[in-house]
């Protein structure tokens, strides 16, 4: 079954691999080594063409890994090397809600602000 989100992906991006852990419902990414993190700074990007075969890999085993709702989603860098996912929701997902820093909850990863990244797409 082709990821119902792959027509937001260029051919030419990457991509990282998401889900929500079971537990919880906490945002987690793919790292390299196949482990879950909430930091997108440890998601393994991938290119965007072999985003549907990992998919296909990585989903039967979602349960026993204890994570729902995987789906790719297309990240570039921005200015500083940081990955950072193309569209407004997903950065959301990764680096929380779009408020002004003095009401954002404390841990949130410092120095990314919804506001300072530049919509492409």
């Amino acid at each position: 079954m082709v990821d119902i989100r792959s027509n937001r992906r260029d051919a030419e991006g990457q991509s990282v691999i998401t889900a929500n852990r079971l537990l919880d419902g906490i945002v987690v990414w793919r790292a390299f080594d196949g482990a879950w993190r909430e930091l997108i700074s440890d998601a393994s990007p991938v290119p965007n063409d072999q985003v549907e075969t990992l998919l296909a890999i990585v989903k039967p085993d979602a349960q026993s890994q204890g994570v729902v709702g995987i789906y790719g989603v297309q990240v570039r860098e921005d200015e500083a090397g940081q990955t950072v996912p193309v569209t407004v929701r997903e950065r959301i997902r990764a680096f929380g809600p779009s408020v002004h820093p003095d009401f954002s909850p404390q841990g949130s990863p410092a120095g990314h602000n919804i506001e300072e990244t530049r919509h492409v797409g």
